[in-house]
């Protein structure tokens, strides 16, 4: 009865599409093809490397700009502006040789100054990165981010002209897939000085990446070119890449069925498995190292003191139905704060008690910390969950408001949905402009501690805002100590503590659903549980050779 109570909410949402056809026409004939189009899922919210935060601005910045270290299909770190490297012996100290005669895409020289720019730009407070956080680990970077330092004091210089030095507070074995972030790709300081906030303009904007841009229009599309000076110029084979910001899964089908597209982003869950069943060449669906979750602003007074509330709306949620019945992509149910795959399944025993209960348990259970949080039918509770536009996100919403309705009472709760385009929704969620919002986090490199700065008191990527000063001391004595036995007991103990706080809502961790031109040769998505993509990978059918 409780599906079926579900399921008859979100049934008006559920749209009728015709049946899958085959190919594209287009498919067949792209051997002659010089251009890509590839679907975003959204507009990117900036062009400039030290700003980005969201997948959209990563895919196209990953593209037009490179770090010391760039990354492979299988989210290796390799080389990248930097030819190679020494790290010394107790790990704190990272030697990066460039490459000879590296250039910008205005052919102008790349230096090390630029390098130094560009790290201390990320620090910098003035920049107001939300990905500061990923030199935090440098010589002074903690204070240089906390504005109790200069930039200039951040510990990374240049030993000669083609060589970069790096210190770091500890060793970091994550640190040389830290160097190839999006945010970290190299920018030119005489482009920045010369036209401050204009400088990502398409007239411009200069690049160190194996693109250059072309053309930008807003909501429109992004046009980028090969970059003629890139250092591995001659194995890029794509001449051109279009991006296109497709929002809804059904037009995004139409575009890729039409012809208009070669790799998509979004498509519409009701048709996954006609799509999986009908197009099996051009159908992929990885797993992602990523979790889904919503987000408690414990900022608002009826979140913040409120612990019983936050774990009743937790508990009350049927993962098993959201996972199976409103998704069906695969995707997996999350009871804890880091995935069950990261770094090898070492932190796949860190689940809440309750998830292993019987429904009815869970039930009865929410139900009591709910009462007992100070709600019922003569003092209800109203709620809104915020989502960026999206069919699925928009179905998760109305199924997880249907749970909770029943759940604790349509008398007792009242549940509406603000639905906000995916610009407006990141400031909103950053500026704490919401009672619970969706949130998604893709892990950006394979380390827990690519999770661990989600609950870290003050991170920017902390969207709830939540604080425990234990859990910021147990995360730097594991950062700190040399055991790896140790430094897993303590993150444990850390993510234990965080999860004690119900400060978000774990649903589930992710696959991704895409549909690739199978004249598109080189791209091993298969491989690829992070998304992190590069369109110097991909070449057509036609410019591979075959012994």
């Amino acid at each position: 009865m409780r599906l079926i109570l579900i399921w008859m909410a979100i049934a008006t949402l559920l749209i009728a599409c015709s049946p899958t056809e085959n190919a594209p026409s287009s498919v067949k004939n792209s051997q002659t093809k010089e251009i890509i189009n590839v679907d975003l899922g959204a507009d990117i919210a900036t062009l400039d490397p030290q700003l980005t935060e969201d997948t959209q601005s990563v895919r196209v910045a990953n593209d037009l700009f490179e770090g010391l270290t760039s990354f492979d299909q299988s989210n290796q770190a390799v080389p990248g502006l930097a030819e190679s490297w020494q790290i010394s012996g107790d790990g704190k100290t990272y030697t990066f040789y460039l490459r000879p005669g590296i250039k910008f895409s205005n052919g102008s020289p790349i230096r090390t100054d630029d390098i130094l720019f560009t790290f201390q730009r990320l620090a910098a407070p003035a920049t107001a990165s939300p990905y500061s956080f990923l030199l935090s680990n440098l010589v002074n970077g903690q204070d240089i981010i906390a504005g109790k330092l200069v930039p200039e004091r951040l510990g990374i210089t240049a030993l000669n002209p083609t060589t970069i030095q790096i210190r770091l507070v500890h060793p970091d074995p994550s640190f040389l897939s830290i160097c190839n972030q999006a945010q970290l790709g190299i920018v030119s300081k005489a482009t920045l000085k010369k036209h401050a906030n204009a400088w990502t303009n398409e007239k411009n904007l200069v690049s160190s990446g194996a693109y250059q841009l072309k053309t930008r229009i807003v909501n429109g599309y992004i046009l980028i070119e090969k970059n003629p000076y890139y250092y591995a110029e001659s194995s890029v084979n794509i001449p051109k890449v279009k991006f296109f910001p497709i929002v809804d899964g059904n037009s995004s089908l139409n575009q890729y069925k039409a012809g208009n597209l070669d790799i998509t982003y979004t498509l519409p869950i009701d048709q996954y498995k006609e799509i999986k069943q009908q197009m099996p060449e051009q159908e992929h669906t990885v797993t992602w190292e990523t979790i889904e979750y919503l987000d408690f602003n414990m900022n608002s007074p009826k979140f913040k003191n409120n612990l019983k509330l936050r774990q009743a709306l937790s508990i009350a949620i049927d993962r098993n139905t959201i996972v199976k019945q409103v998704m069906g992509q695969g995707q997996t149910i999350l009871f804890s704060y880091a995935t069950p795959t990261v770094e090898g399944g070492k932190f796949a025993d860190l689940v809440y008690p309750w998830a292993s209960w019987p429904r009815e348990r869970q039930i009865a259970y929410a139900k009591q910390l709910f009462s007992e949080a100070g709600y019922n039918s003569q003092h209800p509770l109203s709620i809104t969950i915020s989502y960026n536009t999206n069919d699925g996100h928009k179905k998760k919403a109305l199924a997880i408001s249907a749970m909770w309705q029943q759940v604790f009472g349509s008398s007792s709760i009242q549940v509406t949905s603000n639905n906000q385009e995916w610009k407006t929704f990141l400031q909103s969620r950053h500026n704490g402009d919401y009672d619970v919002a969706r949130d998604g986090w893709v892990a950006d490199y394979d380390s827990v501690d690519s999770y661990t700065a989600l609950y870290q008191c003050g991170n920017p990527q902390n969207n709830a805002k939540a604080c425990t000063p234990r859990y910021n001391q147990l995360l730097e004595q594991a950062q700190t100590s040399s055991e790896p036995e140790t430094r897993i007991k303590l993150l444990h103990q850390a993510l234990q503590l965080a999860m004690d706080n119900y400060a978000i809502i774990p649903l589930y961790q992710s696959t991704y659903f895409r549909l690739v031109n199978p004249q598109i040769k080189n791209y091993f998505i298969e491989r690829n549980h992070l998304d992190h993509v590069m369109s110097k990978w991909y070449a057509m059918e036609s410019q591979i050779t075959t012994y």
